[in-house]
């Protein structure tokens, strides 16, 4: 019962935080903008990059990132259509994101890279640092789990891992599974059975390739529970099943973004 010791032991002043907007240094030395939210303290503490879901960094997501920092991650959200309207109502940029294919798989890699290093580089940083993502981020957090080093990911219904999208789609967006054996870390992954995109047919190949590769992963699959079952302000919010995923993802960072304690 460690965590009821550490509950007790939570202060009021352990649950203060600050959050702001930061400039980030991303891919070819854009600068762009993030949401960072760090918890008040020496730490160190862990950290953890939110890619936000195809609507954009949008409140939803920044309260996520809030959400993290309560729980003693530093957090930070970067803007991945900042290019498209810095400025802007987040559903515009999302738009004109959308007109465009989706955001470019190298320019994901290099602003979510900014994002990594600025979290490293943050005197309460313990070093170790994790990334999230929701439905295009859940693609795009395995994009950077097998194209950067990061110590833990985690895909909440990530569609086109596997499987290709269907003709007409607004995303151009290749599949990674050939790629999963570039897989550096712990992957932990959190789909709906009523999804379609990720469908449990591509959650399965995914999972094949992992066990094929050797690789550390889990996945958990929610009856009833079909695309974006995290978003609280949209019909597809299904408490229970966020509810547990939010436990999962809270021990999958617990176990790989802290050190051991002897």
């Amino acid at each position: 019962s460690n965590t009821n010791s550490k509950e007790r032991s939570l202060t009021l002043r352990d649950e203060a935080m600050s959050a702001a907007n930061v400039m980030l240094v991303g891919h070819q030395s854009d600068a762009i903008n993030g949401y960072q939210a760090t918890p008040t303290g020496a730490g160190p503490f862990p950290g953890v990059v939110v890619i936000h879901h195809m609507p954009g960094w949008d409140p939803a997501t920044k309260e996520i990132t809030r959400n993290f920092a309560a729980h003693r991650y530093n957090a930070i959200c970067p803007n991945l259509y900042y290019r498209e309207g810095p400025e802007d109502d987040p559903d515009d940029a999302a738009a004109r994101a959308r007109a465009n294919g989706g955001v470019p798989d190298d320019r994901l890699v290099g602003d979510v890279g900014g994002a990594i290093a600025a979290l490293r580089a943050l005197p309460t940083s313990n070093g170790k640092v994790g990334v999230i993502g929701y439905c295009s981020g859940g693609r795009q957090s395995f994009l950077v789990a097998i194209s950067l080093p990061v110590d833990a990911a985690v895909d909440c219904y990530g569609a086109f891992v596997s499987g290709t999208a269907p003709e007409g789609f607004p995303l151009k967006v290749t599949p990674l599974i050939d790629r999963t054996e570039s897989l550096g870390c712990p992957l932990l992954g959190l789909f709906g059975l009523e999804d379609q995109f990720p469908s449990p047919e591509q959650v399965d190949e995914l999972e094949q390739a992992l066990i094929a590769h050797g690789k550390t992963y889990e996945f958990h699959r929610y009856e009833n529970a079909g695309h974006a079952f995290f978003s609280p302000n949209r019909t597809s919010f299904r408490p229970e099943a966020a509810l547990d995923g939010w436990q999962r993802i809270f021990s999958w960072f617990e176990t790989y973004l802290t050190p051991s304690e002897a």
